[in-house]
C-alpha cells in the first residue's frame, strides 16, 4: 500500500477501512442509480461515468476523521460518498460547463462544507464558500491532498486572469 500512497495516507486509509482490493461495485452502482433517478427541481440532472463510478466503488464510505496542521493548510475531515451532493446537480454542472467536463459528486469535506466532485478523466475538485479548488488528477492523488493537508491548486476563469 506505500507504494501508491505515502504512509501517513495508508495508515488514514486503511483506519478508515480502506484496503488494496476494495471494491463495492454493488454500493456503486445503487449509487449511480440514485443520482440518475435524481428529478432536480430545475430540471438539472446528475452525470454519471465510468470515471465516478470506479472511484464510489473503491474508496464509498471511506470517511477520513483527521483535523489539525497539515502541511500548508489544516487537514479536514472527508466522507466519499456521492448521495451527499444529491442535491447539487445545477451547481455541478454549471461548473462542468466551465471546465468542459461532466462532473459527479464525490462526497463531501468538513460535514458538509464542502463538494467533492470528480469529472470524467479522474481528476477530483472540491468546491466551498470560498471558491473552486482542484485537489488532483487523480482520486489518489485528491485523498493524499486531503489526508495531507497540501495546498489545492484553487480554479480561476478567464474573466479573473484578466
Amino acid at each position: 500500500m506505500n507504494a501508491r500512497f505515502p504512509a501517513d495516507v495508508a495508515s488514514a486509509l486503511k483506519h478508515a477501512g480502506w484496503h488494496p482490493g476494495r471494491w463495492q461495485i454493488r454500493q456503486a452502482e445503487a449509487w449511480a442509480d440514485a443520482l440518475t433517478a435524481y428529478d432536480s427541481p430545475d430540471g438539472h440532472r446528475h452525470s454519471v461515468f465510468p470515471a465516478a463510478v470506479e472511484a464510489w466503488a473503491e474508496f464509498g464510505g471511506i470517511g477520513v476523521d483527521l483535523a489539525g496542521a497539515g502541511e500548508q493548510i489544516a487537514r479536514t475531515p472527508f466522507l466519499i460518498d456521492p448521495l451527499r451532493g444529491l442535491h447539487q446537480p445545477r451547481t455541478l454542472a454549471d461548473l462542468g460547463r466551465a471546465l468542459d467536463t461532466p462532473l459527479a459528486p464525490l462526497g463531501e469535506e468538513n460535514g458538509g462544507l464542502g463538494l467533492l466532485a470528480v469529472d470524467a478523466a479522474g481528476r477530483v475538485y472540491s468546491l466551498d464558500h470560498t471558491g473552486e479548488w482542484y485537489l488532483g488528477d487523480t482520486v489518489d492523488r485528491a485523498v493524499t491532498t486531503l489526508v495531507t493537508g497540501a495546498l489545492p491548486e484553487r480554479l480561476r476563469t478567464a474573466v479573473q486572469l484578466l
